[in-house]
């Protein structure tokens, strides 16, 4: 069969239109009256208009949260509104959406201002970006759901969406050879997801639509093949959502894609191999939350796709803790930065085979990610993670060698994460920023030296076996630091965890300081270290924490600092968390 012919009757078998019965008959009364009452406190607001002054931020003050706020909280609306149309189908929305949509068309480019070069968007330059796929995506699964409901107010509709689409997404991302297409991190499978939605939907010209088809399938190929054997994400488990998870939109509209099933499915279990328990999951990398990271509306289907049973129990269990089933609206309304629609619809498609599903929190004991170099170990009470690998990952920390520890299931000590994103935060200036430097994560500072930017600076694996970790991460320290080795050994057990610093230094400077980042000032009773070879202290940063910050841990945090008495250039010193 040909291919073309294959994607489309895949679209409309696996999803029906807002006037098929299934959106009244199959989804159950709570959750449809949930999805209707979050687009009714929609109904009555004004379409906004973005301004100028505001997206011009970026460039004037390194602010992007401003216009974000308001791009983002505009197609929360249209999204909202869509979904209650379709569950309701009784054409109370369908007004207010046929006016969003004339707005939408009428914005003079789609995306945000931190990946465009001018200050202000025009019309003439229309670059493909994370969001304007991304909003071109929800417009286009707008149109497919409601095109009946679409060419009954005017059949010149669809036809205006399919022209906004040709100039904004399809003929730029055919024409210009974008980094993204052969990047192995997430805006290649991000971008290809929502442009393949576009391709599909809206390109009426079939020789075009078949070489951007081949170009989707070519640069997800690139991505599946850049990533590492062992389906770890170096971005971290935020990322995973719009990495490894996008890649299974690709190839959920693709049927006779080329893929790797092993791979991809070590893809797919990075999801809950990195999940801590009670709603946490381990935020290595640039994560904006540190809870509710994974999304059900994509973790069960892609469960269901690859026939991961953990995953679909992970999936049900995410649901259920998540009230999926009697508010599912508050999900779909954090399901991204902005609702995702095709993930919201593709996974109610999917509602009873969800119903029936035996929910299970995938609470693994131990967990090694060669390649990533990250190790998790659960014993008793207690929780680590471990990360080696190196100062060149895609949205990296100066982090290598650092860990995490969760104790009955909350945090003893973190990683802090990544504040709200500004012009720095992808700039020269990334590691000038406090949650970048090594400083303040779980890691020593060495002859008063932190540790460097840069792939050359990595971790090399001395052993590993299950729950236990021994790194040597001279190699992340720049040579000033005066360091031949430095391994770190963290072990894990019922009644503690125990870290080894063994190393051997070229010179004595300044003395060496082990930090550790928490939320609970006692924390430091949970330490147990010999007091001959290190003193402590404790200094409250909770100024650093911006409102992002704040929402994720709270308006408190602290550094613990042990610092190493010897002067000696051989050491060891053990301490145990209990």
């Amino acid at each position: 069969m040909n291919l073309l012919l294959t994607i489309t009757l895949s679209i409309t078998s696996l999803l029906p239109q807002a006037d098929d019965n299934f959106w009244q008959d199959s989804i159950p009364t709570e959750m449809r009256q949930s999805y209707i009452a979050y687009g009714e406190q929609y109904l009555d607001k004004p379409w906004t208009a973005l301004p100028f002054t505001v997206f011009a931020e970026n460039k004037q003050t390194g602010n992007r949260v401003n216009y974000e706020t308001i791009c983002f909280e505009k197609r929360r609306q249209l999204a909202a509104l869509v979904m209650a149309e379709i569950i309701e189908g009784k054409g109370r929305f369908t007004g207010k959406i046929i006016d969003g949509i004339g707005s939408f068309c009428e914005e003079t480019w789609w995306g945000i201002p931190a990946h465009y070069a001018k200050a202000i968007p025009l019309a003439e330059l229309q670059e493909v970006d994370l969001f304007n796929a991304e909003t071109a995506n929800l417009i286009v699964w707008t149109k497919y759901m409601l095109q009946k409901q679409f060419d009954d107010f005017s059949p010149d509709l669809c036809q205006r969406i399919d022209r906004e689409i040709e100039r904004r997404i399809l003929v730029p991302a055919l024409k210009k050879d974008y980094w993204w297409k052969t990047a192995g991190m997430n805006w290649n499978p991000w971008i290809c997801s929502n442009w393949l939605a576009c391709v599909l939907l809206c390109e009426h010209d079939e020789a075009r639509k078949a070489e951007a088809i081949a170009q989707i399938e070519k640069a997800t190929q690139a991505f599946i093949d850049a990533y590492p054997d062992d389906g770890g994400c170096d971005e971290g488990p935020g990322y995973w959502d719009r990495a490894a998870a996008s890649m299974f939109e690709v190839l959920r509209l693709m049927p006779d894609f080329p893929d790797d099933a092993d791979k991809i499915g070590r893809m797919a279990s990075y999801a809950y191999k990195t999940y801590i328990g009670n709603d946490y999951c381990v935020n290595f990398a640039d994560a904006h939350e540190n809870k509710a990271v994974q999304q059900v509306n994509i973790v069960y289907p892609f469960g269901l796709w690859l026939g991961d049973q953990t995953m679909r129990e992970f999936g049900a269990y995410l649901g259920r803790q998540k009230g999926v089933l009697t508010n599912p609206a508050a999900l779909y309304d954090k399901s991204g930065n902005f609702p995702t629609l095709s993930r919201e619809l593709f996974f109610l498609r999917n509602i009873r085979h969800f119903i029936e599903e035996r929910p299970c929190e995938p609470l693994l004991k131990d967990v090694w990610l060669p390649n990533l170099q990250v190790m998790t170990a659960r014993r008793g009470n207690l929780f680590i993670a471990m990360k080696g690998g190196t100062n060149g990952e895609s949205h990296n920390h100066n982090d290598v060698g650092s860990f995490i520890v969760y104790a009955d299931g909350e945090p003893l000590f973190i990683d802090p994460s990544v504040g709200e994103y500004t012009a720095k935060t992808f700039s020269n200036d990334r590691y000038s920023i406090w949650t970048m430097q090594s400083q303040y994560h779980n890691l020593p500072q060495i002859n008063g030296i932190d540790q460097k930017d840069g792939r050359q600076y990595a971790a090399k694996v001395i052993s590993h076996r299950n729950g236990q970790l021994t790194l040597d991460i001279a190699g992340a320290y720049p040579d000033e630091a005066g360091i031949k080795t430095w391994k770190r050994t963290v072990s894990s057990s019922k009644s503690a965890i125990t870290i080894t610093e063994d190393y051997e230094l070229s010179e004595y400077c300044h003395p060496t300081r082990l930090m550790f980042i928490t939320l609970d000032r006692n924390a430091l009773s949970r330490i147990h270290f010999d007091t001959n070879q290190l003193s402590a202290t404790i200094e409250d940063i909770s100024d650093l924490l911006d409102p992002l910050l704040q929402g994720m841990w709270g308006k408190q945090i602290y550094r613990i600092v042990l610092t190493v008495k010897s002067q000696k250039t051989n050491n060891k010193i053990k301490y145990t968390i209990q």
